[in-house]
């Protein structure tokens, strides 16, 4: 059985690779490979789309819903500095989510939040307030922190004039000025950030998007994070039913075409339609390792090289990736030198293009032994007797099985 499949594989190789029994050539060759490119682009592209429909852990539960109700991270003294940084991100963002993610079902607790939010944003006056409250709070930061250096020179210039008297005076009471500006400068942005922040407050909208989220219990946020460990655990496997789902008719229909083609001796349809199934073929294996990928927890290493550092045998961690790395060697060396590389491979292309079959120089015509390493190139075929090449598995002359 084993044999057989072996030999099927061979002859979908052959039919990859050839036309009437002949090799493609470079011009067949390039139409084929731009043929492949842009089919195999176009399969991408399709899954992309049709797995898209899907509603994704990130639609499902956005970002900012995961903030306010499972990490709560809004509060009374930072709510306003988190709704402004959202506003100002969304605004200020040249990328603007396809119509097809705003219509997808948001859970029950994020689509409240994410409809307050929308109307929030989407008024420029309001907007703009949002981002002066965010442009006032920096600017306070960077003052304080000026006037904490300008401080720390006017405490060390004092005693410097302490010390020696009048030679410092000037420069304390230049420091000390400059103190007072900028005392003074930051009393005022604090008191125009909290006139900003009160007319925020009277907002409609805004006092409704607060109300929402003080609103949130703590059987919310459990309620809610669990439904998004269950999202992202399943969503890879639901991912991966949609794009079968895309991708299995394309492999019938090609698998199917493939065989008509074969049975009709059909050299061209079946050239283009081998081609075509392993195309298909492509995107079914790496999606397969994808849903491997993510279904396998990304904590379970960590958690493993942790156990292994306290039991103090973290150098088994690295004796298994140096094991692993030795066999997939020792795999690949395999399959490149028995399967793709091999002897008998060598020498039957040797065969094909004239040269010798035992050093690989090329031959000169009608040479039965080669001029480089003397080998005859000949011997008598076993059924008709007649010359025929000595590593071919065919007789040139009879076409018998020489072996």
């Amino acid at each position: 059985m084993f044999k057989s499949v072996i030999e099927r594989a061979g002859r979908f190789r052959r039919n990859l690779t050839s036309l009437d029994n002949q090799p493609l050539g470079k011009a067949a060759l390039v139409v084929i490979v731009f043929l492949d490119v842009f089919i195999l682009i176009s399969i991408f592209d399709g899954l992309a789309d049709h797995a898209g429909q899907l509603d994704t852990p990130e639609s499902r539960i956005p970002q900012h819903c995961r903030d306010i109700v499972i990490d709560a991270d809004w509060n009374e003294t930072n709510r306003f500095d988190n709704l402004a940084r959202i506003v100002a991100k969304y605004r200020g963002s040249y990328y603007r989510p396809d119509d097809r993610e705003l219509r997808k079902e948001q859970h029950s607790l994020c689509e409240p939040i994410t409809r307050a939010l929308r109307v929030i944003r989407g008024d420029d006056g309001l907007a703009k307030n949002l981002e002066e409250t965010l442009k006032l709070q920096r600017q306070s930061v960077e003052l304080r922190a000026e006037l904490e250096r300008t401080k720390g020179a006017y405490d060390t210039t004092l005693l410097e004039t302490m010390a020696k008297q009048r030679q410092g005076e000037v420069n304390v009471d230049a420091i000390r000025e400059e103190i007072g500006k900028k005392t003074t400068a930051l009393n005022e942005q604090v008191r125009q950030l909290k006139l900003l922040e009160s007319a925020l407050e009277q907002d409609e909208r805004v006092r409704a998007l607060f109300v929402l989220v003080a609103g949130i219990s703590d059987a919310d946020r459990t309620r809610l994070r669990d439904e998004l460990r269950q999202l992202n655990f399943w969503y890879p496997v639901k991912r991966l039913g949609m794009e079968m789902v895309f991708l299995l008719p394309l492999f019938l229909v090609f698998y199917f075409w493939n065989a008509k083609s074969i049975a009709a001796n059909r050299p061209f349809q079946t050239l283009v339609s081998s081609h075509l199934v392993v195309l298909v073929l492509i995107p079914v294996f790496f999606k397969i390792i994808e849903l491997i990928y993510d279904i396998i927890p990304k904590k379970l290493l960590k958690q493993l090289i942790e156990l292994l550092e306290s039991l103090k045998l973290v150098a088994l961690w690295h004796y298994l990736l140096m094991g692993v790395a030795i066999l997939a060697a020792l795999a690949l060396i395999y399959f490149f030198q028995k399967k793709l590389f091999s002897r008998e491979k060598l020498v039957l292309r040797r065969i094909a293009k004239g040269l010798c079959q035992n050093c690989g120089q090329h031959l000169p015509a009608d040479s039965s032994a080669c001029p480089f390493c003397g080998f005859a190139q000949y011997q008598p075929c076993g059924h008709c007797n007649k010359p025929t090449h000595v590593y071919g598995k065919f007789c040139k002359e009879c076409g018998q099985s020489v072996g």
